[in-house]
């Protein structure tokens, strides 16, 4: 079965807002809540931003049920030392189970880009680097996570279990990364080469357990399982949903799904 999650963004919301929509998602029994990781709020059509490991480790504070987690984390927004352990901080003061959705970045020509080229903080170029990134995140990870670390990671926060890694895709190339390395991959559900990010992953991932995860605009119509979009989720094996509210929390806070 589905798992389904709620995506938030700080690009218009305040604090109280966001606390209180947190509170209402573990409420209504939603599996996970994601943020944004954005340096601004421009990127998201937003007035302001909030650093998406510090919003995370406040509201880990006022639930006690639901996980938590990035969609996705730029992973050139930190050093990636930076990176792991403020995703393993969130999840040993959460105490249960955080989700690092990691992501390549853009390119120095993309809209996206703005917010890094504003502090002047590395946009880079190249490709095959961006990659490169990810899995140098990846691999920090599991060694810093690991039962048998060494002893030169041995004091740096690891929690218990680990926090699922996961890479979001534009590509089959960083699909196929994903598969090797990580432990799951979110796709765009309603990209037109979905299925293929799919298969290439898998591909790669071979035998042992991979998460598949899709985000799409939430409507309020995907939480019927029975929605032939849910249907054809459970044909593609999706283990979790991420449901981005975009328009003003106030308003799917007043609503009643």
């Amino acid at each position: 079965m589905t798992v389904v999650d709620i995506q938030l963004s700080p690009a218009n919301t305040d604090w109280a807002t966001l606390r209180a929509a947190t509170i209402e998602s573990e409420r209504r029994g939603f599996g996970a809540v994601f943020v944004f990781d954005h340096l601004a709020g421009q990127p998201l059509g937003g007035v302001t931003m909030i650093d998406c490991f510090t919003l995370l480790g406040a509201l880990a504070e006022v639930t006690g049920r639901v996980e938590l987690g990035t969609m996705v984390a730029n992973v050139w927004n930190r050093q990636i030392g930076t990176l792991v352990s403020a995703a393993a901080s969130v999840a040993v003061l959460s105490g249960r189970q955080f989700h690092l959705g990691i992501g390549a970045g853009a390119s120095p020509t993309s809209t996206w880009a703005q917010e890094q080229h504003a502090v002047g903080a590395t946009v880079e170029d190249s490709l095959d680097a961006r990659h490169a990134r990810v899995s140098a995140v990846i691999d920090l990870a599991a060694r810093e996570w690991a039962a048998d670390r060494d002893e030169s990671l041995a004091t740096f926060p690891r929690p218990t279990p680990p926090p699922t890694l996961i890479v979001g895709v534009n590509s089959e190339r960083l699909s196929r990364i994903a598969g090797r390395s990580a432990d799951g991959i979110n796709v765009p559900w309603r990209h037109p080469r979905r299925d293929a990010f799919l298969v290439a992953a898998d591909e790669c991932a071979g035998e042992r357990r991979f998460l598949r995860t899709a985000y799409t605009v939430y409507d309020p119509a995907l939480l019927d399982p029975e929605h032939p979009e849910r249907r054809a989720m459970t044909e593609r094996r999706i283990d979790r949903l991420v449901l981005a509210v975009f328009d003003p929390l106030d308003d799917w806070l007043a609503g009643s799904n």
